[in-house]
């Protein structure tokens, strides 16, 4: 207990954690928290999608190899613990085909503990996780982070139209042929937020044109009796994967985007509600918030012209995690509404 009351909290992640009360407070759920770098515009001839180069392929299986390793010694060190998986035959009922996967967003490395999910159903029969990134996560950052930024299955978005359509058409033949494409509805990463924030709808773009499902996972959080380096809990997980939603055939694409997002939504609310016992309510001036039929905002993220701004995620971290980006409860408390996440070393940023 004595370690728990010297180590002081991070200056930085308490100021994150103003800045999230603040935005949920005026409704803005899907605005940026971290302060990320200018993003460097990304062109059609800067990224390869489908690592259709020899030189390509070498350095994502080389990238995917060394991820396997870290993903594997965070866990051993407890930097990442993983309390429990829930719903893993949820995900084995659409194993055989191509999959958009939506997760919470609150923390640089909370993909890993996806990856770590399903190790044994992607690496084992050779097919890996596919994360749609922000620009400026794939453009900004040169050496080690700028290698695995580019080269762990990444889909960049990009403020390009040309390379915005290449990107579509990727996803087409990814979806097509199987894969597993993790989209973050939210959209910016809210450290240590544990509510399901409303969601952008088009986000759910991807299922709805190629006509497949989405799989809802929603990782739940407690403090662990570990304090990490920013002076924040480390956190438990537990990852709750959902049952599969399928797009209506009778529906148009649009049509079809609003229910996924709503049905989406409505299953991490039950996971939310069920498992802090507590209903979810937002402290918000934004009346529409209030209300039991919450689903998500009128952002479109990847617009029907094919704008760059989806729910995207990172490779490899977060440049929040430099300050700390390690653990935490909003409150303190072990099992509440408030946020957590887990123990990360320095890396750069992935909100949307």
């Amino acid at each position: 207990m004595a370690e728990k009351q010297n180590i002081e909290k991070d200056a930085g992640r308490l100021a994150v954690l103003e800045r999230i009360k603040e935005y949920e407070k005026k409704g803005w759920w899907s605005k940026d928290v971290e302060e990320d770098p200018p993003t460097i515009p990304l062109t059609p001839d800067k990224v390869d999608y489908l690592n259709k180069k020899l030189s390509n392929r070498f350095l994502t299986w080389l990238v995917n190899v060394g991820a396997q390793r870290f993903i594997k010694n965070l866990v051993k060190d407890g930097k990442m613990i993983i309390r429990e998986i829930k719903g893993i035959e949820n995900y084995e009922a659409v194993d055989k085909e191509g999959v958009v996967i939506t997760c919470n967003h609150f923390n640089p490395f909370d993909n890993f503990a996806i990856h770590y999910a399903l190790f044994p159903y992607l690496y084992d029969h050779h097919r890996v996780l596919y994360k749609v990134i922000r620009e400026g996560n794939y453009t900004n950052f040169p050496g080690i982070y700028g290698l695995f930024f580019r080269h762990c299955n990444t889909l960049p978005l990009s403020a390009n139209f040309s390379t915005m359509k290449k990107f579509m058409e990727a996803v087409k033949v990814l979806l097509a042929r199987g894969e597993k494409i993790l989209v973050y509805a939210e959209q910016g990463m809210w450290w240590n937020y544990r509510k399901p924030r409303p969601l952008t709808v088009g986000a759910f773009k991807f299922a709805a044109e190629n006509k497949v499902p989405v799989l809802p996972m929603f990782i739940t959080m407690e403090d662990s009796e570990k304090i990490g380096p920013d002076g924040f809990p480390i956190q438990e997980y537990t990852l709750n994967i959902m049952p599969a939603i399928y797009p209506d055939k009778d529906k148009t694409v649009k049509e079809n985007m609003v229910l996924l997002r709503d049905k989406n939504y409505a299953a991490w609310k039950d996971c939310y509600e069920k498992f802090y016992g507590i209903p979810l309510v937002y402290e918000t001036e934004d009346e529409a918030f209030k209300s039991e039929n919450v689903s998500g905002t009128e952002n479109s993220s990847v617009a029907e012209n094919g704008s760059s701004k989806a729910g995207g995620s990172s490779a490899m971290g977060d440049e929040s995690s430099k300050t700390g980006a390690g653990s935490g409860a909003q409150d303190g408390s072990s099992k509440s509404a408030g946020g957590s996440s887990a123990t990360a070393e320095s890396s750069p940023s992935q909100e949307a």
